[in-house]
């Protein structure tokens, strides 16, 4: 296998079920990634560790996807200067607000890239951690260009479906 292209963290494994398509959407495009629970706030050691022995690695591109405080991903873009891609979880009476604030508000220098909240966040960040990377891989690039071929098809097929009906 080759090296971990892409790590992505969660604040919590109550996340897993919002990050999954995160991983299943890399997988898909042969990107090697890692997909790791580590905490801001109860696992900061844990969490710089990480992020310095997947740089070592190779890793290119780290996602964080954390709730209410949402500290995670600025706790990682202040261990390293690799792009991150924050994703907001929905986690309190807030509705994710919370977390898009804390995700989106980064000191000038420390810049997490900031995606939608939730699955919808989740399957961005994939995306754009994949065309990221595109930018000197031209196999991940042909493998974008051929969804959105498939994107067009299938909207186009829609289309021609409830117009004929």
């Amino acid at each position: 296998m080759s090296a971990v292209k892409v790590a992505i963290f969660m604040g919590s494994i109550s996340d897993r079920d919002t990050m999954q398509p995160c991983s299943d959407l890399l997988t898909k495009l042969g990107i090697p990634h890692a997909f790791t629970v580590s905490s801001a706030h109860r696992t900061p050691e844990r969490t710089a560790k990480l992020v310095k022995d997947l740089e070592a690695e190779g890793c290119q591109i780290f996602i964080c996807a954390a709730g209410l405080a949402a500290h995670l991903a600025g706790a990682v873009a202040a261990k390293t200067i690799k792009p991150v891609l924050g994703v907001p979880i929905c986690g309190s009476a807030l509705g994710g607000m919370d977390a898009l604030l804390a995700t989106v508000q980064m000191p000038p220098g420390f810049p997490v890239g900031t995606l939608a909240l939730d699955k919808v966040g989740a399957k961005n960040a994939a995306w754009m951690a994949a065309q990221i990377l595109a930018l000197h891989d031209d196999k991940i690039a042909e493998k974008i260009y051929q969804a959105r071929r498939e994107f067009v098809e299938a909207v186009e097929q829609a289309a021609a479906e409830l117009e004929s009906a």
